[in-house]
């Protein structure tokens, strides 16, 4: 069976609060999981019956995020980037994170292997 995981990429530059990242995380994953369920449906649905593993990783800038979600998009990868609306912490439009997959972990890698755990 091949591995499969989702990755987000929070961008460390803009110093959020805890509750706010964790709320920006959970967009990324919900988005690019939906993106993988309509293209990629045997990736989500292996993803989803093993347990929905997913690892987070930093970046440090909205460059170094932005070129993280062209490279995925390159490879074939579900990735999707998240933009705050600006109610609380940050200004409107924001990037703050970025998520690729559920997807086969060694392409993933391929992109991602760089990154440090956040």
């Amino acid at each position: 069976m091949v591995a499969i995981k989702q990755v987000i990429a929070v961008r460390t530059d803009l110093k959020m609060g805890k509750g706010k990242l964790a709320a920006q995380v959970a967009h990324a994953s919900l988005a690019s999981a939906e993106v993988a369920r309509t293209k990629r449906e045997g990736w989500y649905d292996s993803w989803n019956e093993s347990g929905q593993p997913k690892v987070v990783l930093k970046v440090g800038s909205e460059d170094e995020l932005n070129e993280l979600h062209r490279r995925a998009r390159a490879a074939g990868l579900p990735a999707s980037l998240i933009q705050d609306r600006g109610l609380t912490q940050l200004e409107p439009g924001t990037i703050t994170c970025m998520s690729i997959g559920p997807a086969p972990a060694d392409l993933i890698d391929k992109v991602t292997g760089q990154l440090k755990l956040l």
